[in-house]
């Protein structure tokens, strides 16, 4: 898809889901800009990975200081999340969504500033960084992603990945939200985790420690990283720029909205 194509199909989508502004009349103040160019300007800085200061004002109409506080504030009232779950819906709607099994894997980014979410790297020398967690139906479609320093453990986040998927609606009935097994490598092997997998309903299929290479799960895992690949694809998120986690979280959001969209494109 074109990234105009991309602006026109998440606009589409988003623009019911930002809360009406109440007018002030007694003192106004600046007329507000339009939220279809600080929507396209906002990806644009997710794709390019550009400061908000660089962002060029005469070609989208908004600043970057505006484009930053649209984004701020649609995170705070939860735009972004329902916007990544109307195109899941979709993608069920449109038998593009599979959740016969999940995937799940971790990402290191460098962290170039201090901020929430952030610690010590074990894979970078000991540099600040985050890890981006991720989990994906068995086409590598996001369902959830979360945000965490880059020195806690994998395992850890298992659990508050699956409860992160959101119900996905789209067909008549009870909406999807558990896959009946999750897939993983060595890094999720631990009993109480497996314990706490199957009391949700799913089944963990997941490499133990210790053991040799060609289980196979290969297989099935290896969507998971081209996951990583479309998601780190956005220039953005390759590295952390953001001190607040809440901000980084927002873009990562719109990625994984972007990535459905690509996807319910392509299925069409």
């Amino acid at each position: 898809m074109r990234e105009r194509e991309i602006v026109d199909g998440l606009w589409e989508r988003i623009a019911p889901l930002i809360p009406t502004r109440s007018r002030r009349f007694r003192y106004p103040g600046r007329l507000a800009r339009d939220d279809r160019a600080a929507l396209a300007g906002i990806l644009f800085v997710l794709r390019t990975g550009i400061p908000w200061q660089q962002l060029p004002t005469s070609a989208f109409g908004v600043s970057g200081s505006t484009c930053w506080r649209r984004l701020v504030r649609w995170q705070q009232q939860g735009v972004w999340q329902r916007l990544h779950e109307v195109l899941l819906a979709e993608l069920r709607a449109a038998e593009a969504l599979d959740l016969a099994y999940a995937v799940v894997d971790a990402s290191h980014v460098r962290a170039l500033k201090r901020g929430d979410h952030v610690g010590p790297s074990p894979v970078d020398r000991g540099r600040p960084g985050s890890k981006h967690h991720l989990i994906t139906d068995t086409a590598g479609t996001p369902l959830a992603v979360t945000l965490t320093g880059g020195n806690r453990n994998d395992v850890t986040q298992l659990i508050p990945l699956i409860d992160a998927i959101p119900p996905i609606r789209g067909r008549r009935g009870r909406p999807l939200r558990r896959p009946r097994k999750i897939y993983g490598d060595r890094s999720y092997d631990h009993d109480k985790y497996r314990r706490l997998v199957r009391a949700r309903g799913i089944t963990p299929v997941i490499a133990r420690r210790g053991t040799g290479h060609g289980s196979g799960l290969g297989q099935r895992r290896w969507v998971v990283e081209r996951s990583f690949a479309w998601l780190h694809a956005f220039k953005r998120l390759r590295t952390r720029y953001e001190r607040r986690a809440d901000i980084h979280q927002a873009l990562l959001s719109l990625a994984c909205a972007a990535i459905c969209l690509r996807r319910l494109h392509n299925s069409n």
